[in-house]
């Protein structure tokens, strides 16, 4: 089984009303419950850990991953608000206003003892959870757990209106990026990150460290990927007529785990060994996976009988 641990929340996604005039429509959303829909419905047995509402939008959130096979026996329900977030689309990008406290999320904890790691084959985390410092330190449990046995996989998904502190923030990122064996980033979060330093030579550094890969995705430019074996790998980004970049990110995240756990090469040993050309394909499938994404608003990933994966 994969596994993403994180944020489940309701964006209000722009959009307009019969006169025209700018609305909003509400839809599930949420980087790592979008990462684990991405990956069920490309057929991985896919489950969701973290905090789940039992208001009205949280039940939206349970039917949705519930129709998209995400198992939420792990996800804790309880009866704190579910977090909400507007969505503004700026040139082509979009930008969040989160309305936090308080809800499931902020409040989810670690059960310990209840995820059967020995089975789980990857954990993913990331996102706003990792903000907040009780988000942090139960995701730092959980992970301390599962990297005996699990290949961790990080998605910072930075939202700068969130952090406070961000010297504080940046150290947490790299603590984070320093337990994971798959590392995947933005070019918008790598700026927010570290600035003007070179791709390559931070790649180079999470390498040296332990990562077994880092990926960057650079929106209409593809993706660029960095592994010790492999080299470096560019694959292009499909051409299509975007409605929104909402949830792209995530559905290159859960395509990516998807097609390395189609491959056998999602286990931590096995990621090490892989060849350049199945690293390719995995990377290719990934970026058209997104850009299917990004033709329909929202965070709609696509259904495996939306695309064409061959080992």
């Amino acid at each position: 089984m994969l596994i993403s641990c994180g944020d489940a929340l309701i964006d209000f996604v722009p959009t307009r009303n019969a006169a025209g005039r700018e609305a909003v429509m509400p839809a599930v959303g949420g980087s790592c419950l979008n990462v684990a829909i991405g990956m069920a419905r490309l057929g991985a047995p896919t489950g969701f850990v973290g905090g789940v509402s039992t208001d009205l939008f949280g039940q939206m959130i349970a039917d949705h991953a519930a129709a998209s096979n995400v198992q939420l026996d792990l996800a804790t329900r309880s009866d704190h608000q579910t977090t909400l977030a507007f969505v503004r689309i700026v040139a082509g990008e979009s930008h969040y206003a989160f309305y936090d406290a308080g809800t499931a999320t902020r409040n989810w904890s670690y059960r310990r003892g209840t995820i059967p790691f020995a089975d789980i084959e990857a954990v993913h985390v990331g996102s706003t959870t990792l903000v907040n410092d009780k988000g942090a330190a139960e995701t730092e449990a959980l992970i301390a757990d599962a990297q005996a046995s699990s290949t961790i996989s990080f998605d910072p998904n930075c939202r700068p209106n969130l952090v406070k502190d961000k010297p504080a923030y940046v150290a947490r990122m790299m603590a984070f990026a320093a337990s994971a064996d798959l590392i995947k980033m933005s070019d918008v979060d790598f700026a927010y990150l570290f600035g003007e330093e070179s791709y390559q030579q931070r790649a180079e550094m999470l390498l040296g460290q332990g990562t077994r890969l880092v990926v960057l995705t650079r929106g209409k430019d593809g993706a660029v990927a960095w592994h010790a074996g492999a080299g470096q790998i560019e694959v292009a980004a499909p051409k299509v007529e975007v409605a929104d970049t909402i949830g792209a990110g995530d559905s290159f995240q859960a395509a990516l785990l998807f097609a390395l756990h189609k491959q056998g090469r999602i286990a931590r040993d096995r990621l090490k060994d892989i060849g350049a050309d199945e690293l390719r394909r995995a990377l290719s499938f990934a970026a058209n996976c997104a850009g299917l994404t990004c033709t329909r608003p929202g965070a709609d990933p696509p259904w495996s009988h939306e695309v064409t994966w061959s080992v």
